[in-house]
């Protein structure tokens, strides 16, 4: 990335907090407004009248197949599309402010989101133009529905071991498929499918992506999953028996389908996390009406001081969820925007900016996915005995949810590669953590310099507070590389611990942030919202990492109370306590979602 001035992914966390403005959905201009109004009223109008004809299974492709149908009409399947090719080319964070809003029913949600996320954004970033022509303009007015298949039986997180085959022609005109692929969201209807197989090649085996259709001689698709949640939306097999395919079908470069595999599930972590965090604000809405509602002992319950902690709680983490998905698409635009569509190396450019942010779309997968599940957990005990009956609309999304933190790989696969890849990028010289933050670090600890002044500004305290979280997550992961070196890689729950720390520090680095620039926009009461949930979320985020932090330092001391002694007054060293009264917070924050009866910032 050394052609941009433009810092790369988990550099933020090597910097001073807010040193640097993230992108906020309250920067938003018109047409992305009005984008998003046209998502909600279809959504609204359209979709959530018909979820029963959508979940039964005997009608639910029909009726799914026509909704999507009057979604490309109204332009919502070509958001990302190209204009040339008859989308609307908009950017990351447009693209964010409208998914956000297609997440009614997540049984549409998965159908509308697969097509414009997993099964055509191969297309947009790795097409030919050939290919582009015959296929994505279809694809951006629902013309063509699309799917994409990576998952096989015995290869899910594994996927780029598939064993789907693909043999060239003796005339080198197709090639001919065999295999199978598993969990294929949109199966039961989508016109084009992009599939992942290994090509042979005498001894060799080289993974390639194909644009298959549903006409090739010998495709087909396996039944419908009886599913536990999202029960509307087509999730079958494809069974691929000597399916012959146009050898111009093949998507990027023979060998290479690892690129866009995993920078498009890059992609899909990133709209996974804005949708989950969507629907937590669907949840919030349904939450605090019926608390209204329902009375207990001669007054609402929506007055009682642990369901107004419940929705405290899920405002705040959707909150952050939502702060953390604008600044990255805001970084993901920062990239991508230098550059012209038109450059014949656009592809290979924006390409390098998706692999760049894959540590925060991964981030925000697991945030958001989790921070749903929270959400409708909640929802249902606020409801009581009431949620648990299939009458009332918490079950469905109950059930629904549970797929988020296994969709677009698992919430531990995604734990896995985010200190995975600070410590790949830190051996590569990407970010200056071996040789530079940990011993300088290390230096200011031992000679006392740590500098533990509240910032300027509001929430100044906060800033620092972060700030010394961001060193201790550096500590932390510094003594282990130390202690165990590469061998850290098969470490998993230590690593699993520094993955909590990490995500926990961009939540509180984008929710302090966005509070401080809404402080500059609106004036610190036209802020005090942001101002009070980010002060939550910083102070419960840094006792976490704090808490997660002693943790790791008794796991890399393998029993060695000195050294543990050592770590621990280090850790102690970038620690501020200080009181936060989080009773009266969240009774804030309460009483606005409460009055409003919907999330609000």
């Amino acid at each position: 990335m050394a052609d941009h001035a433009l810092p790369g992914g988990g550099q933020w966390l090597l910097e001073t907090a807010c040193s640097r403005e993230f992108a906020v959905p309250e920067e938003m201009g018109e047409e992305a407004e009005m984008m998003a109004k046209t998502a909600e009223d279809f959504i609204l109008g359209e979709v959530m009248p018909r979820v029963d004809e959508i979940e039964a299974c005997d009608t639910k492709i029909d009726t799914t197949i026509q909704l999507m149908k009057q979604a490309g009409e109204l332009g919502l399947l070509g958001i990302e599309v190209p204009e040339e090719y008859g989308g609307f080319g908009q950017d990351m964070k447009t693209t964010m402010y409208v998914s956000e809003r297609l997440t009614g029913l997540a049984s549409f949600s998965a159908s509308i989101l697969a097509h414009n996320g997993l099964g055509s954004l191969p297309l947009v970033y790795f097409g030919t133009k050939e290919q582009k022509e015959k296929y994505l303009s279809k694809l951006a007015t629902g013309e063509m529905l699309a799917a994409y298949a990576l998952t096989e039986e015995d290869y899910g997180s594994d996927a780029l071991n598939a064993k789907t085959r693909a043999v060239l022609s003796e005339d080198g005109t197709f090639y001919t498929l065999d295999g199978s692929k598993m969990y294929i969201t949109n199966a039961g209807f989508a016109d084009l499918f992009t599939v992942y197989a290994q090509v042979v090649d005498g001894n060799e085996k080289k993974f390639t992506a194909f644009l298959v259709e549903k006409d090739h001689e010998g495709f087909s698709t396996g039944p419908e999953e009886d599913k536990m949640g999202i029960r509307g939306s087509s999730t079958r097999r494809l069974i691929l028996e000597g399916c012959k395919v146009p050898a111009e079908n093949v998507l990027g470069d023979i060998g290479r389908g690892h690129k866009s595999a995993l920078n498009v599930l890059n992609v899909g972590r990133f709209k996974l996390g804005v949708a989950s965090i969507g629907g937590c604000k669907g949840l919030i809405a349904l939450s605090a009406k019926y608390a209204n509602e329902r009375s207990q002992f001669g007054k609402p319950i929506s007055s009682f001081g642990m369901i107004r902690r419940k929705l405290a709680d899920m405002a705040t983490g959707t909150y952050a969820g939502e702060s953390m998905g604008f600044a990255l698409a805001g970084l993901i635009d920062s990239g991508i925007g230098m550059l012209e569509h038109d450059d014949e190396n656009w592809q290979k450019n924006a390409t390098k900016w998706l692999e760049e942010y894959a540590l925060e779309a991964g981030l925000l997968k697991v945030y958001g996915s989790e921070i749903l599940d929270m959400c409708v957990d909640e929802c249902m005990q606020i409801h009581g005995g009431y949620g648990y009956s299939e009458e009332y609309p918490v079950a469905r999304p109950y059930r629904d949810s549970r797929i988020n933190r296994i969709f677009e790989g698992t919430n531990e696969i995604n734990r896995l590669l985010a200190p995975g890849t600070i410590i790949k990028k830190a051996m590569k010289g990407e970010l200056d953590l071996i040789a530079g933050a940990v011993p300088q670090l290390t230096e200011a600890i031992e000679k006392g310099q740590i500098d533990k002044k509240p910032a300027e500004g509001p929430l100044g305290r906060e800033l620092t507070v972060t700030t010394l979280s961001k060193k201790m997550i550096i500590y932390s992961l510094g003594i282990a590389l130390m202690k165990f070196m590469m061998g850290l890689i098969d470490k998993q729950i230590i690593l699993e611990k520094h993955a909590d720390m990490i995500m926990t520090s961009f939540a509180m680095e984008t929710a302090l942030g966005r509070a401080r620039k809404l402080v500059q926009m609106k004036g610190e009461e036209g802020a005090q919202a942001a101002l009070d949930m980010a002060q939550l979320v910083v102070y419960e985020g840094a006792n976490m990492i704090a808490s997660l932090a002693r943790t790791c330092a008794a796991d890399v001391s393998e029993g060695s109370e000195e050294e543990f002694a050592k770590y621990e007054a280090a850790i102690d060293a970038l620690r501020i306590s200080y009181p936060v009264d989080t009773n009266t917070l969240k009774d804030r924050i309460a009483s606005r979602i409460i009055e409003a009866e919907k999330y609000v910032v």
